[in-house]
């Protein structure tokens, strides 16, 4: 099966998924980062197509970076300034040719990550 990549973002604080989250992803050699792509997550905190889709797809080392800043203020959950979390960077490794899902679970003053299915 050819390789891809997929995305999705919970808030786990209120229970549903995170719409409007913009998420940029950087391939990563070394101390350099391309941007190699950037989409915003839909009314199922997922993103319309694959953010790394099969045509485009290398084994390497990548980041995503989720933009939470706008989506925390938006729904009330921003506390003070300067806010605890504004952007979430998750680095990973994808060793094969395989569909890799990197979803983010989120709220205010924490988050996790695991390799979904």
């Amino acid at each position: 099966m050819p390789g891809f990549l997929t995305t999705h973002v919970l808030d786990t604080a209120r229970g549903c998924p995170a719409e409007g989250i913009t998420i940029l992803l950087y391939r990563v050699s070394g101390n350099s980062h391309t941007k190699i792509a950037e989409t915003v997550t839909n009314a199922d905190g997922r993103t319309d197509a694959p953010i790394l889709p099969e045509g485009k797809f290398k084994t390497g080392t990548y980041e995503l970076i989720f933009q939470v800043d706008d989506y925390l203020k938006r729904t009330g959950q921003a506390g003070p300034q300067p806010m605890f979390l504004d952007q979430v960077p998750i680095r990973f490794g994808m060793s094969e040719d395989d569909h890799y899902h990197v979803p983010l679970l989120l709220s205010p003053y924490g988050y996790s990550t695991y390799r979904g299915s």
